[in-house]
């Protein structure tokens, strides 16, 4: 609700349903349980949700609204705000006559939803308090909404194949129903509001009686919609379509991809399609292929590792290898280590699968394994083409990465990404997959490793302590002494500081802004691993993974750990956060 602690106490305590001395007894077994002080007290029936809403839209001097007690709500009108924007910001749209919108919200003050819709509607928007209980049954009616039409469209077809003596061909049974307008609207609906949400990824996975769409936003999947199981043929036949995929192939997995440009973004997506129990999952990963390549420091590189990087790149040859899991941002990484580099003064090529961003000035290429352009093809037909500086996406075979040593041995600076843990583990998976050590050694200036964070929302940020039972779970699995000692070592804490309960920790409380979570957008924690003399002897003595590290570390290397406590202080991130990603 809109209504702050102190604001309900009052109204609560003016209409007699609590004293002050029972209100700061709830509110103390409120903290004591980590719960919302209006759960406690809707569990222990002091008031129900929609007498919490009334009571709250009169004392904010706003209008309150029970959906319930309007029965269904006219279609039209519904799907002008599409469920999953209805879902994760807390909106119903439930009545309009010629300018106006009714608007049922959960927190009314969010002024920026409320000026998307209207720009979206082109109507005055008069906006409602409304419960937890009301939005859910507004919610539910997108799912009937959807089911009637669906089954219509179904029982169209079937009235048509009852028609035909010989029932009709199924591939154009299918392209018809991925005409139908209900069909294309909810697939435009999925794909629209998943670039307004700024997801990275949009999966469509039937079960047994529904179908569940989840975007992945800022790193984590969310449920944002779920279908009746009716529209599945319609639904994956339609995204076939689009991706130019075989519409009546439903037992071999398929990829294919297509674009939407508009004037204020351009979005390629890939398309995965993989038969499972209950149907045909659809996984499609967005590229936003209008985005600028971001500085270093907007990537979160602190001056110590962004020293070494810079350094590493102003050699006239070598190569710079960047490591971490699928989805930790090691091509964003890439990029602007290429717009550094990018002047008239030299060629630049890549290899990569896919081209996630354009780069004007860059000549870039995409993989083909279907026609037999693979890594190593590319990267050989590349080094004919005299370039001063080759990216390639990924080094997977001992082909790619021999390719890859050799062109960095001959005069070539060399971008490369590669699946490691982390960014001393690099080194010693060149020998597994076959490189010659003292290639290796020759060769390689630098290594990244990587994860990504999220953010903390900056709407509802707060400060806080941790406790010291907390700090002794962290010192179980982190070297918490070495964790103080680099900070001082690099200004972010005064010596005087001795434990980790002396410093800000911050957090998000979680508001509308960012969907509740506390969390808004992502930023990288890094280790950057120098190749130094010391370093070169250990590859070339087939040193394992722990060596390498430990005499990096040595040398001053700041750990992705440690990295991340770091912007913990500085407010970036959390601390539950840095754990998330950086067990191994």
């Amino acid at each position: 609700m809109a209504l702050d602690k102190q604001d309900l106490k009052r109204a609560l305590v003016s209409k007699k349903l609590v004293t002050a001395k029972s209100w700061d007894d709830l509110v103390l077994e409120a903290k004591t349980k980590r719960r919302d002080i209006t759960d406690v007290l809707v569990d222990k029936k002091i008031l129900n949700e929609e007498k919490l809403a009334e009571i709250s839209a009169g004392f904010l001097d706003s209008e309150y609204v029970d959906l319930k007690n309007l029965g269904q709500i006219p279609k039209d009108i519904l799907l002008l705000v599409p469920e999953p924007i209805a879902r994760r910001h807390g909106i119903i749209a439930f009545g309009m006559d010629k300018t106006k919108l009714k608007l049922g919200m959960l927190d009314p003050d969010d002024l920026s939803i409320r000026d998307a819709i209207k720009k979206k509607t082109d109507l005055v928007i008069q906006p409602f308090l409304i419960s937890k209980g009301s939005l859910e049954f507004g919610l539910k009616q997108y799912h009937t909404s959807l089911e009637a039409e669906f089954a219509k469209i179904v029982s169209k077809q079937e009235k048509g194949d009852a028609a035909k003596e010989g029932g009709s061909d199924v591939t154009e049974k299918l392209k018809e129903m991925a005409e139908e307008i209900p069909v294309v609207r909810v697939v435009d609906t999925l794909l629209e509001y998943a670039i307004f949400e700024k997801a990275s990824d949009i999966h469509i996975e039937p079960q047994e009686k529904e179908i569940i769409v989840r975007y992945r936003i800022d790193g984590v999947l969310n449920d944002v919609m779920t279908l009746p199981k009716v529209i599945h043929p319609a639904l994956v036949a339609r995204l076939k379509v689009i991706a130019n995929l075989k519409i009546d192939e439903h037992r071999l997995p398929q990829d294919g991809r297509f674009k939407i440009e508009k004037d204020n973004y351009k979005i390629s997506f890939r398309v995965s399609t993989i038969p499972v129990f209950d149907g045909e999952k659809i996984v499609m990963r967005l590229l936003d292929e209008s985005a600028r390549a971001l500085t270093l420091e907007e990537l979160g590189f602190y001056e110590y590792s962004r020293e070494i990087i810079v350094r590493n790149i102003k050699k006239p040859h070598g190569a710079l290898l960047v490591t971490g899991p699928t989805g930790s941002g090691k091509s964003t990484t890439l990029y602007t280590v290429l717009s550094i580099l990018n002047t008239k003064n030299v060629n630049i090529s890549t290899i990569e699968d896919p081209i996630e961003y354009r780069m004007p000035g860059i000549n870039q290429t995409q993989v083909n394994p279907k026609i037999g352009l693979t890594f190593a093809m590319g990267l050989r037909a590349l080094l004919r083409q005299d370039p001063n500086i080759i990216m390639i996406g990924e080094i997977r075979d001992q082909e790619t990465a021999e390719e890859a040593v050799h062109a960095a041995l001959t005069g070539h600076i060399v971008l490369a990404t590669l699946h490691t843990n982390n960014a001393a583990g690099a080194l010693p998976r060149l020998l597994d997959i076959g490189v010659e050590p003292f290639l290796i050694a020759s060769t390689m200036n630098a290594v990244v490793g990587q994860r990504l964070v999220r953010q903390i929302c900056p709407d509802c940020k707060e400060e806080y302590k941790i406790e010291s039972s907390y700090v002794d779970e962290l010192k179980k699995e982190f070297n918490v002494e070495g964790l103080l000692e680099v900070m001082r070592l690099h200004k972010v804490i005064e010596g005087k500081v001795k434990n980790l309960e002396d410093l800000p920790f911050f957090r998000g409380k979680g508001c509308d802004k960012c969907g509740r979570t506390g969390y808004k957008f992502r930023r990288g924690i890094y280790e950057v691993l120098e190749v130094t003399n010391e370093i070169q002897d250990l590859i070339i003595k087939h040193a394992p993974t722990s060596q390498i590290q430990e005499k990096a570390i040595e040398q001053g290397m700041v750990l992705m750990w440690q990295d991340g406590f770091i912007k913990c202080i500085k407010g970036a991130t959390t601390i539950e956060e840095v754990l998330r990603v950086s067990k191994e």
